[in-house]
């Protein structure tokens, strides 16, 4: 894992939350992106050399409402910068941590992502993500 790719936060209004973190940072989102595979629209922001995505959920069956009904609004997840994420997601099942994707699917910013689930991570969702090479 090479850095912190971004933090994500679950809000359950993206456009009262792209108000709110424009404010706190100074500056506007600099993307909007519809994941339909994760029933999410997500807004990036940065902050220096850090990104934190905003994603609320655009169906009830997704995951960010169901995490939203339990835990309410906030840090959803860490993403972490990999170089190969399938020797990535091999290498972390080999270390005894559950993977929730067996293969990358693709996410929000033209990245590959992939999930390791909480239980097996101090109860914290870590995010796999890859740049898309075209």
């Amino acid at each position: 894992m090479n850095k912190i790719e971004h933090i994500g936060i679950a809000v359950k209004n993206l456009e009262e939350s792209n108000k709110l973190f424009s404010s706190l940072f100074g500056e506007a989102h600099y993307k909007i992106e519809d994941v339909l595979s994760e029933g999410v629209r997500t807004s990036f922001f940065k902050s220096g050399p850090n990104k934190i995505e905003l994603l609320e959920a655009t169906n009830s069956d997704s995951p960010i409402a169901k995490f939203i009904e339990k835990k309410g609004e906030g840090i959803h997840h860490i993403a972490f910068a990999v170089d190969d994420i399938k020797s990535e997601i091999e290498r972390l099942k080999t270390e005894g941590f559950i993977v929730l994707n067996e293969e990358p699917k693709r996410g929000a910013d033209n990245k590959w992502v992939a999930f390791l689930h909480p239980k097996s991570t101090n109860g914290v969702l870590i995010e796999l993500c890859q740049d898309i090479k075209d």
